[in-house]
Formats: C-alpha cells, structure tokens, sequence
C-alpha cells in the first residue's frame, strides 16, 4: 500500500471505508453514522483508494477480455480495440468480427454518427451487414471505396454497398470499375471519365471507413479471383507482401511493396483513407495477423475489431 499523504488517520478512511463499501451505506449514511460531513467522507474515499488502501476486484470471465482490448491498443497504437468471443478450436473468424462490428455500425447509426461512410467489401462485411438491423438512417450515403470483380457478387464492392443501403434505407454509389486495370491502362486517362471523378469526389467527404484486410493466399478471395493477370502471390510474397488494404498491399512495417500492383488499383488511395475522420478494420484469423499488425502500424486504423483468438496470436507477435 501507498503511504497515504493526507491529515485523516488511516483508522478514520478504513472505518469510511467498511461502511461505504462492506455495510453499503451511502455517503450520507456514513456522514450521520460517523457525525463528519458528507464532504469529508467524499474526500476520504478518495484518499483511500488512491493511498491503495481500497483494491477494486471484478470477478467476471469478461476481464481478461477486457485486458487484451487495453493491451492491444497500447502495442498498435490504436484507440479502440475489440475483442469478439471465438471457438479456438473451430474459430470462425467471420461470424464473430461480423456481429461485433454489426453492433458497433448499430450504436454509431442510431445516433446518427455519420452522414457518409465508406465500405471495402469481403465475407466479414456480408456477415455484418446480414446482422445490422433494419433502420432509416436519413440523410445516409453508403459509398465503395474501391472497385469490384466480376465474382464474389454478394460479398463484392457492389454487393455489400447495396446491401448495406437496403438495410439502412440509404442511398449508395458505386465505383464501377475493376479493382485493378489491366496490364498498360493509363490510370489517369481511365479515371477522367465524369461519372469516376463525381465518384473520387465523394470519397474526399467520408466521415467513416470500414475496413477489412486480406492476406496473401488463397484464402484471399482478392488473391485468388482478382490480381491483375501477370501478378502471382508469389510475385507479391517475394517484394515482402503480408497483405491489403483496399487492394493496396502492404509489407509488415506497413509501407506500400514496391510493386507495379499498387499504383494500378481503383479506388480511395491509403493517403486518402488516413484523411477519412474515423476509420475502423474488422479482420480476424492466424493468415491475417501479421497485415492486421501492418495496417495498424501504418496508422490505418483508429478502431480494431478482431477475436480473442486472433487477439492473443497478434500480441505474442509483438512480444
């Protein structure tokens, strides 16, 4: 326990103390029962627990999930961290990230936190927008980030726009162009076409970015259905690649690889979502922990959605 710097006795905050916390009195209680005033009572709480001499125990399985939360915004910088709760031994990475960041979007929406808010698409997005609630959110425009495949329709950029508008009865725009351009398109005379710079614009008046991260390996829908013919994950993995965001992929200190891919993709640039106010990634699973870790480091992300699972894997990473 601390030396207790104050003019009460610490026989005098122990007896507070036992009443105010064992026997339950209120303040006032313990002023009447102590003949002091309620202020002094007040202040001898204070001193107590700041002296140690009160310990606060929670008793309650959420604690440690509470910690890793702490934990990991102190080792990734950012300022919110959750946890979902996941089965290790079957760990589904989606469903879990999906509903917590359903009810993350929920609260946010309800009360009416964001006017424009862009997506970048993939299964944990579907899984979220599936859990979301059907509500009017006026004045709400659900924006893509990025451009789509041809495949992957309900969980693509086009898909989970729509999706989400649907549930929101808001308004969406869609980039409608691929997520890459083919080998020798000139991105500048590609981009100057009206409809794709009324589109760039809206990107520059997003209030929120959901985010999801990919790795490099087949599990990746966009590694496996949407490089650009010529690139391999091989290609990606031997210029340092752990992974993307927004097509852009990243090495694990979270600088763009040096790689023609980057500079082909369609879209919200990286210098253009860290201008985004508030920016959160949901992403779960062992295949993402080390883009989770680089985007973070990158200073992409504000707030973090993952898994115990996934959490207690990034944080032995970091160790």
């Amino acid at each position: 326990m601390n030396s207790i710097q104050t003019d009460e006795t610490e026989a005098f905050l122990a007896e507070v103390c036992w009443h105010y916390y064992v026997n339950e009195l209120t303040q006032s209680d313990v002023a009447r029962v102590m003949g002091v005033t309620r202020l002094r009572v007040n202040r001898a709480l204070q001193e107590a627990r700041a002296a140690g001499l009160v310990r606060v125990e929670i008793a309650s399985p959420f604690v440690a999930r509470l910690e890793l939360q702490a934990e990991l915004c102190r080792k990734l910088g950012v300022s919110e961290a959750i946890c979902a709760p996941a089965d290790p031994e079957t760990h589904d990475y989606h469903g879990p990230v999906g509903a917590a960041l359903a009810h993350w979007l929920e609260k946010g929406f309800r009360e009416g936190a964001w006017k424009a808010v862009g997506l970048s698409w993939g299964l944990t997005l579907k899984t979220a927008i599936q859990r979301l609630p059907r509500m009017t959110v006026e004045g709400l425009e659900v924006v893509s980030m990025i451009g789509g495949t041809s495949q992957g329709g309900s969980f693509n950029a086009f898909g989970v726009a729509s999706a989400m508008a649907d549930k929101l009865g808001a308004n969406y725009s869609l980039f409608s162009a691929p997520i890459y351009l083919s080998p020798g398109t000139d991105r500048a005379t590609f981009l100057a076409e009206g409809a794709f710079q009324a589109h760039l614009a809206r990107l520059q008046t997003l209030d929120l970015a959901v985010l999801v991260a990919g790795d490099v390996t087949e599990r990746s829908f966009l590694v496996s259905m949407g490089l650009p013919t010529g690139v391999t994950p091989q290609d990606l993995l031997a210029a340092g690649a752990v992974g993307d965001v927004l097509g852009h992929f990243l090495d694990a200190s979270g600088a763009e690889i040096a790689h023609p891919i980057n500079g082909s993709a369609i879209g919200l640039d990286l210098e253009g979502l860290m201008r985004v106010p508030q920016r959160v990634l949901a992403a779960a699973g062992q295949h993402k922990v080390d883009v989770i870790i680089a985007a973070c480091r990158r200073g992409l992300v504000q707030t973090l959605i993952t898994d115990d699972v996934t959490a207690r894997l990034m944080l032995e990473k970091l160790r």
